[in-house]
């Protein structure tokens, strides 16, 4: 079965019925239900799909028992894959050897993930974040 790491950008467009890219984004989250593809995430992605789902320009806001809820019924056909101290040192050093700065070890997190697992593809709407992490996650970025 095709092993599949989703970027936050691809869970949030999914679920929000009013995103842009929603149409292209749902489908993915169906082949997870459907268990069609292994549907996997980092464990940091949690929070960050915490932080956007409360965050939305909607109105109301999604309140914290909401979107807990809509992430239980929404992951639960996920593999969620926990990060390590090891983990983390490495993906610095990574970026460190890289000369990158700032937000962009949120995405090299995301992208060991990937590689130490053995994923086939990575589906983001940012693909950018990831292609300027090596040729070996290049060749992984997948666009809905």
């Amino acid at each position: 079965m095709l092993k599949v790491l989703f970027d936050t950008s691809v869970i949030v467009a999914g679920l929000w019925l009013e995103h842009p890219e929603h149409n292209k984004c749902l489908p993915w989250l169906k082949q997870v239900q459907n268990q069609e593809i292994k549907g996997i995430i980092c464990s940091r992605t949690l929070a960050e799909l915490y932080r956007v789902l409360t965050s939305l320009p909607i109105k109301p806001r999604l309140s914290p028992q909401i979107t807990k809820q809509l992430m239980d019924v929404n992951l639960k056909h996920f593999e969620i894959i926990p990060l390590t101290t090891e983990d983390y040192q490495e993906v610095i050093e990574q970026m460190v050897n890289l000369n990158l700065m700032g937000g962009g070890i949120y995405d090299a997190l995301i992208a060991h993930i990937a590689i130490k697992n053995k994923i086939d593809q990575i589906v983001t709407l940012n693909p950018k974040d990831f292609i300027r992490l090596g040729n070996q996650i290049t060749l992984l970025v997948k666009i809905p």
